[in-house]
Order: C-alpha cells, then sequence, then structure tokens
C-alpha cells in the first residue's frame, strides 16, 4: 500500500510536502479535463496539491487529453483501469495512491465548485475536522443544477438514507467531500465498495465515527459530456442497504439471489395462471411459467445480483442458456432431496423446505460458478 499511515504523516502545512491531494473519478469527460485542472490550479495556489483522475476505460479521448496535461503539469497525475468499474473503488484506488495527508473528492463533471475546496482543506489541515462534506442542502447550499424530478428524487434519498442509515448530515448522498486519508485508510477494509457514493459508506462503515462539517456549495449544471445518472442509482442504494444491514449475517449476493427467486416466484404462478385461462393443459402451461421464471431470474439477477460482472450481447446468450441448465439440475436436487426426506417420515412442509433449500443453493454456487464466470 502506498502513501502515509497517520504516524508517518509529515505536518500538513510543511513547506515541500504534498498537502492535498484531489480525486477526479471520470469516465468519457474529455470536455472536462482541461478545465478541471485549470480551475483547480487557480483555486489551490496556496496548496502544495495533485490531481488524480481515475479512469474506467473511457472511449472518447479522455485518457489521451489527461496524459497530454501530465506530460507538462506536475500536478496532474492518472490511473487506467481496466476490467474494473464503479465510482466507490475508483475513489479507493485513488486515495490509496497517493502519500497526501488530506484528500478530497470531486465529480469530473465540473458540477461540483472547486472553489469551496480550500476552505474544506483547511478545516481539516486545521485539526477541526475529519471530513468536510460538501452540502446542497444546507446553510445556502442550492442544487440549481439538478431538473425538478430530479431533485425530488435526491431529497427522498436523503430522507431514506438519514432515517435508515442514520447518517444525520444534510446531503449524505454528496460526492464532494474530503477527508483524512489516514481515516479513510483505518474505515477502507469495512468498505462495501457498491455503487458510487463512497462517503456514505465512510459514514455508515466508520465504528468510531468522524467529526463532521458541512461546507455548503452551490450545485451547477452539467458543462460537458453526459450524466451518469440512471437506474442504477437507485439499484446501487438497495444493494448498499442489504449489505450494511443483512449482509452482516448472510452474504449480500445469496440474499440478492434468494430475494430474486422469490419475485420468480410469483412470475411463475402469473405466467402459469395466465396461461391455464388460455386454455392450454396444466404441462404446458406449467412449462411455460418454469421457462419465463428462469429467464425472468436470469435477467434480474444479470442487472442487480452480479452488476459487477454483467453480461452483455453474445455472452447474455450463453448465459441464458447456462442458467437454464443451472436452474434445471437445481430442480433435479430441489425433488430429490426433499423425496428422501418426505420418505424418511418427515413432515410434508419439512421435506419442501428442504428440497427448495437444497435447489436454491446449488442454483446461487453453480450459477456463480458458471454463468457469472463465463467470458
Amino acid at each position: 500500500m502506498l502513501g502515509f499511515m497517520a504516524s508517518e504523516q509529515p505536518a500538513l502545512q510543511q513547506e515541500g510536502v504534498l498537502e492535498l491531494a484531489v480525486i477526479v473519478p471520470v469516465l468519457n469527460e474529455v470536455g472536462n479535463i482541461r478545465k478541471m485542472v485549470d480551475a483547480l490550479g487557480e483555486t489551490l495556489g496556496a496548496i502544495n496539491w495533485e490531481v488524480i483522475f481515475v479512469d474506467d476505460g473511457s472511449t472518447d479521448g479522455t485518457i489521451a487529453e489527461i496524459d497530454t496535461l501530465a506530460l507538462c503539469h506536475r500536478h496532474v497525475r492518472a490511473i487506467k483501469r481496466y476490467n474494473r468499474k464503479g465510482l466507490a473503488s475508483a475513489v479507493v484506488d485513488g486515495a490509496m495512491s497517493t502519500a497526501a495527508p488530506v484528500v478530497a473528492v470531486i465529480d469530473g463533471d465540473m458540477q461540483h465548485d472547486e472553489r469551496h475546496l480550500p476552505a474544506m482543506y483547511r478545516a481539516i489541515a486545521e485539526d477541526r475536522s475529519d471530513m468536510v462534506i460538501g452540502t446542497r442542502y444546507s446553510g445556502g447550499g442550492t442544487a440549481d443544477g439538478f431538473s425538478a424530478t430530479r431533485l425530488r428524487g435526491s431529497l427522498a434519498v436523503t430522507r431514506f438514507t438519514n432515517v435508515i442509515m442514520r447518517t444525520r448530515c444534510s446531503d449524505p448522498m454528496s460526492g464532494f467531500f474530503a477527508i483524512r486519508r489516514d481515516r479513510l485508510v483505518e474505515v477502507q477494509p469495512r468498505l462495501s465498495g457498491i455503487g458510487f457514493k463512497i462517503m456514505l459508506d465512510i459514514l455508515v462503515s466508520s465504528r468510531q465515527g468522524f467529526r463532521v462539517t458541512e461546507q455548503p456549495y452551490d450545485f451547477r449544471s452539467r458543462q460537458s459530456g453526459d450524466s451518469k445518472m440512471s437506474a442504477k442509482v437507485l439499484i446501487d442504494l438497495f444493494v448498499f442497504f442489504i449489505d450494511k444491514t443483512a449482509g452482516r449475517i448472510l452474504p449480500t449476493r445469496l440474499i440478492l439471489f434468494l430475494m430474486v427467486g422469490t419475485l420468480g416466484v410469483l412470475v411463475h404462478l402469473a405466467v402459469l395462471r395466465a396461461v391455464l385461462g388460455l386454455g392450454h393443459a396444466f404441462p404446458v402451461a406449467q412449462t411455460m411459467a418454469v421457462l419465463v421464471a428462469i429467464a425472468f431470474n436470469f435477467a434480474l439477477n444479470n442487472m442487480v445480483t452480479y452488476a459487477s460482472q454483467r453480461l452483455r450481447g453474445w455472452a447474455m446468450v450463453k448465459g441464458l442458456l447456462s442458467f437454464y441448465l443451472v436452474c434445471g439440475t437445481g430442480a433435479l436436487a430441489n425433488i430429490g432431496v426433499g423425496s428422501l426426506m418426505f420418505n424418511s417420515h418427515s413432515t410434508w412442509w419439512l421435506a419442501g423446505i428442504a428440497g427448495g433449500a437444497t435447489g436454491a443453493i446449488w442454483n446461487y454456487a453453480a450459477s456463480s460458478l458458471l454463468t457469472w464466470r463465463m467470458k
């Protein structure tokens, strides 16, 4: 691991010593790279700083633009990641690559106001805070860069996280913050790394708590590139919630797999009822229901449970076929174990549970090894 641990850090204000690392996760932000470097140079002139762009495989020339700037700008560095994605893990990788005792995180789309970084840095350097959160929702901060619909959604998610996750800050979903690097190193082994809201992960994962202050800022409209916001954000938040609650008891993926399976049972029953209603015989209706339910389970698991290994294109076709094979074998295991227990004088419901559990565990284990490891 690169960088100084807490006991090894030099004085923050010592002349010539790196003081602040600004981590900027990017994906297809070529139009914003030079603007970001120029803006940071203007606002951080009194601080010894570096900016670390963490790129997750941009295809629009972002990497070439960063390399061009790095050749002639001593403050610019880049981490280029392959077969590894996600804003949360990008922030951690960037923070672990620097020796700076203070780390700030800012989006690469220029919507966060970098002019607040010196004040955020000073709050930590002067030992008044462990973390400074850029907030849009208190102290004069605004979210004018949001559409009305997105603003309502953001406020709803904020209320949810404050109530359910007990974060108790005005903007727990902020992507603009600064933190002592030693505190991030301390909490890093407990981070889930799910989704893109690393700050929320840090707050929830800390056992000792943080001295947190808030820095109001005006959230800008995007200057260039496309927004990365999508339904995946809500999915990631749901998965994160599962990981930080029930995930402490059972593997998060197993829980998600079983939840998807439960929804699959409802789909199975709905299709069965519909096909029977069309006048088809039960064997035909049952076969159709099984085929549709397995396809539904595969699609939802591919999107949620195995989002980081999501299959696309031709791999999805091969994955679906392997999932049919896995589930077919799981059905045989279900029937075999259930029948064995029933014939051993077990009650019908105990035999049914045992068979169902065997089939579910088989499906989870086999699909993890076969379906979502296929290339």
